[in-house]
This record gives C-alpha cells, sequence and structure tokens, in this order.
C-alpha cells in the first residue's frame, strides 16, 4: 500500500505546489487560469492526437467502456440526487447540483495524468475515448435536468432540449479535445506515421502535459474553498471517490473489460470531482458552495481513495 501512495502523492503534490503558489502571492491568481486554457488548448490535444494515432486498438469496441463507465455516473448521480432532496431536504435545483458534484470526475487535469502514469499508454486510449463523450454528455444532462428544476423551483419556461443540443454541438466543434481525438484517430485509420521532426516536437510539447495541467489545477482551487453546506457536501464527496468507482468497477468486471482498460476507468472514477459542476452551480445560482465545496474535499482527501483503488486493482 505504501508504494502505491508513493506512486500516486507526487499528482497531489503538484496540486499543491501550484495551490501554495498562489495563497503565498508568489504568483497572482489568474495564472493558473491562463496556463489551464494553455493545457487545454496545446499539449493536452497533442498528447491524445499521438496516443491514438499511434495506438494499437486490437479491435476492440468502445460501448463496453462507456457502458461501465457511465452507469456508475448514473447510480451515484442518483443516490447524490436523492440524498440531497430527500435526507437534506433540498430543492430540485441543489438535487441535480449534488448528483452532478458526486458523479463528474476531472478526467482531463487529473484523471489523465494519473492514469498515464499507473496504466500506460493502453490506460491513455481508453480514458481518451472516455473523453470523447464525457464532457459533452454529461454537460447536456447536467443541463437539461438543472433547466427543468428550476423551471419547477423559480418558475417559468426552460429552454427545449434541442436549444441545449445546438449550444453543446456548437462548442463541441471547436473544442481541442475533440478535435484532436478524430484527427488522431483519422491518421491512425490511414496507417500514416508522423515524421519524425513533427514527431520529436509534438513528443516535447505533449510531456508537459501532466506537470502543467496538475499545477494548474492547484491554482485555480483557491477560488473554491470549504464553505457552507458541508454536512452535504461531505456526502456529495464520499460518494464521488468511493460509491462512484465501486460502481463502475463492478460493471466492468461483468462487461469482462480488459484489465488496463479497467483499471483506467476505475482510476479516473475515483479522482476529484470536476470544475464543471462548480460551472452549472454557478449558471443557474444554486449550490454554489457545496458544488465549491465538493470539489475541495475531494481534492485533499483525493490522494487517500485514489491509493486505496489503486491498491485494490492490483
Amino acid at each position: 500500500m505504501s508504494a502505491v501512495f508513493y506512486n500516486v502523492a507526487p499528482i497531489f503534490i503538484l496540486i499543491l505546489l501550484g495551490w501554495l503558489l498562489v495563497r503565498s502571492k508568489f504568483i497572482g491568481p489568474k495564472t493558473g487560469d491562463a496556463l489551464g486554457e494553455f493545457v487545454f488548448k496545446v499539449p493536452l490535444p497533442l498528447l491524445i492526437f499521438r496516443t491514438l494515432a499511434e495506438a494499437d486498438f486490437h479491435g476492440a469496441s468502445p460501448f463496453r467502456l462507456w457502458i461501465a463507465y457511465f452507469t456508475g455516473v448514473a447510480i451515484t448521480w442518483t443516490v447524490g440526487h436523492l440524498v440531497a432532496r430527500y435526507v437534506f431536504g433540498r430543492d430540485a435545483k441543489i438535487g441535480v447540483i449534488a448528483g452532478m458534484s458526486s458523479a463528474f470526475a476531472n478526467n482531463v487535469f487529473i484523471g489523465l495524468p494519473l492514469v498515464g502514469r499507473s496504466v500506460g499508454n493502453d490506460g491513455i486510449v481508453a480514458l481518451s475515448i472516455l473523453i470523447a463523450i464525457h464532457l459533452p454528455l454529461m454537460m447536456v444532462v447536467g443541463t437539461v435536468l438543472m433547466e427543468s428544476a428550476a423551471s419547477k423551483v423559480d418558475g417559468g419556461g426552460r429552454r427545449s432540449i434541442t436549444t441545449v443540443l445546438k449550444q453543446v454541438g456548437s462548442n463541441l466543434i471547436r473544442n481541442p479535445l475533440v478535435i484532436a481525438l478524430f484527427a488522431g484517430l483519422a491518421l491512425n485509420g490511414l496507417d500514416v506515421t508522423m515524421p519524425p521532426l513533427i514527431k520529436n516536437l509534438v513528443d516535447q510539447i505533449a510531456a508537459v502535459t501532466a506537470p502543467v495541467a496538475l499545477m494548474s489545477l492547484g491554482m485555480t482551487l483557491t477560488q473554491y474553498p470549504i464553505r457552507g453546506n458541508l454536512g452535504l457536501a461531505t456526502v456529495t464527496a464520499s460518494l464521488k471517490l468511493m460509491l462512484m468507482p465501486a460502481c463502475v468497477y463492478a460493471v466492468a468486471r461483468l462487461l469482462d473489460l480488459s484489465p488496463a482498460w479497467t483499471m483506467a476507468i476505475v482510476l479516473t472514477s475515483s479522482v476529484p470531482t470536476g470544475i464543471n459542476a462548480w460551472l452549472i452551480a454557478m449558471r443557474f445560482r444554486a449550490g454554489q458552495g457545496m458544488a465549491a465545496s465538493t470539489i475541495s474535499i475531494t481534492t485533499l482527501f483525493g490522494v487517500l481513495s485514489v491509493s486505496f483503488w489503486m491498491w485494490f486493482l492490483g
């Protein structure tokens, strides 16, 4: 177990270092946002592009992977929603934010570095396939549910599903990760190899993804202090770190996913809550404190949950 902890700890130490650099005022609070944008638009897409361009899929289908992961998401989201509504007595809007905070993993900034370090290239392939639909699906579902909840709680109309899908689709067309994914798959399908000079350049830029992503995340976490709704936030954090990976693991075993793909999706399901849950809360002005607290609590204890699941998976 100690060896597993020492393998996982550097990931969270980099997050802590980024947080300390901003909290100590050594660098400005806007640095994290700038670095995060850089990672999202340059090295991370190149990492996904290179991985998929060079991957050997062995005829594997992504559907079992998606089913395993999103079954875990659905179960955990539902439990988080029901607990908020019927145990803590919160309204429908808070219920949606609680469910989303329980089930929205930070697959990009923590999941990819963790899986790359722990599982290797096969794991990055699995996670790249997952990321292709994770953000759009989660944001569409979260937005549609919040539109419905807001109309019940606040009154008034709500946007149609078609309108929401058009907005998300428009964003996806310009999303660097989606572009990189399809470009990598196209290059792989054409069986084209990159020229040595281009490959060397891509390798060097992709290599900075993990440390810069983790430190930029730590810098932005200064914006999400633990405050208010601590009882509910503690429950949603526990669901995120323990129930969701347990559900994903059970379904992955039931569907007989390969060990590498199983480990990749279980580990990424055990990482802290993603910032997108807070963005939805801000957009609809509901549960901001609870979502922020869940992000901070899961990040604080994430090193323990990730270490446990890595030890459990062997």
